[in-house]
């Protein structure tokens, strides 16, 4: 048995080895340009923190706005004392002047007083007004708490954009480990496989990049972030974001695996009609393990796989439609006509 399986196994390592070659060859590309790479990953994140920056300051002005409105009453009678108080230090220095000595030493003393009265409540008023402007101010940052971090950093997203730029070609592998199984007019399928696998799993990335991250990562930050400030350490970052994209991009493979299982004989429209039900069920589990903890992500995950679902159904029923049905239908046919 194992002799059998000896030829299939050599087949196999060699796929792989060249797979693992090619994404290596990628990666040395890549980590040449690691630093646009990592701004582009990067991007998202930045564009909440700003986002959410402004969130809070909005909503900070506003508050600034309802404080300085209850405090204009008591501004007011400050600024009125403070004006009576200086009125009554011009006042007092008139009468000293008219007044004999000891009069006058009484009444320049109150002067003093009232002078130092004004000057007091020009200055609480001006600490009244300092606070107003006070806020709070969203310093969001993206931070490394390890010696190598940036270098370990460039290593990952370079193996992330190796992966990306290799996966054409593993997928070309792929099918030419199973093409020996297949027969002649199947293996001509060749071209529409890697391509609208490739096509589909970078479709997938860029619905995750533009439509999903933005969505999650605002509403991550946003929350709590009026009580703490976030410092994100790029090396947890980095681990959050390739798993979204290829979660996102092996997501979208469902259509592309539905045809090749469909090509094989293995499944047919009655079985993903009937698998239907069960499929929700792990789309929806499947979502809110490769997504943010946030029911708005785990939906933008699910109704696309949903949609897909159904496309695949299609894809199968021109592959490898159920002929039970139609045999089924003709003999209830042929027995009415009798």
């Amino acid at each position: 048995m194992f002799s059998d399986l000896r030829p299939h196994l050599v087949e196999l390592r060699k796929r792989l080895g060249l797979s693992v070659l090619s994404v290596f060859i990628a990666f040395i590309i890549a980590f040449v340009f690691h630093n646009s790479i990592l701004t582009w990953i990067t991007a998202p994140l930045n564009n909440a923190l700003t986002e959410v920056g402004r969130i809070i300051e909005s909503q900070d002005k506003a508050t600034w706005s309802m404080k300085s409105d209850e405090n204009n009453v008591t501004t007011v009678k400050k600024v009125k004392a403070s004006d009576s108080a200086s009125k009554l230090q011009a006042r007092l220095t008139e009468a000293a002047k008219i007044a004999d000595t000891k009069l006058s030493l009484i009444l320049e003393d109150a002067a003093s007083a009232a002078k130092e009265l004004a000057t007091s409540l020009k200055k609480l008023d001006d600490a009244n007004l300092s606070d107003i402007k006070t806020h709070h101010d969203f310093e969001g940052k993206i931070t490394t708490h390890q010696v190598g971090g940036a270098f370990f950093v460039a290593l990952k997203v370079s193996f992330f954009a190796g992966l990306l730029g290799a996966m054409p070609f593993i997928l070309y592998q792929l099918w030419l480990f199973v093409a020996p199984g297949l027969y002649n007019n199947e293996k001509k399928m060749v071209i529409p496989f890697v391509a609208g696998g490739s096509v589909m799993f970078f479709i997938g990335v860029v619905f995750a990049y533009y439509i999903v991250t933005p969505f999650g990562f605002q509403f991550l930050i946003t929350f709590g972030s009026f009580l703490y400030t976030p410092f994100i350490n790029i090396e947890d970052y980095v681990g959050f974001f390739t798993k979204i994209m290829f979660g996102f991009g092996l997501a979208f493979e469902l259509p592309v695996f539905a045809y090749f299982l469909a090509l094989l004989g293995l499944v047919n429209d009655t079985n993903m009609k009937d698998f239907f039900k069960y499929a929700v069920i792990i789309i929806f589990v499947v979502a809110a393990l490769l997504t943010p903890p946030d029911i708005l992500t785990q939906l933008l995950m699910a109704a696309p796989l949903v949609i897909l679902y159904g496309l695949s159904i299609l894809i199968v029923r021109s592959v490898n439609p159920d002929t039970s049905v139609n045999n089924d239908e003709e003999d209830v046919t042929e027995a009415d006509k009798s």
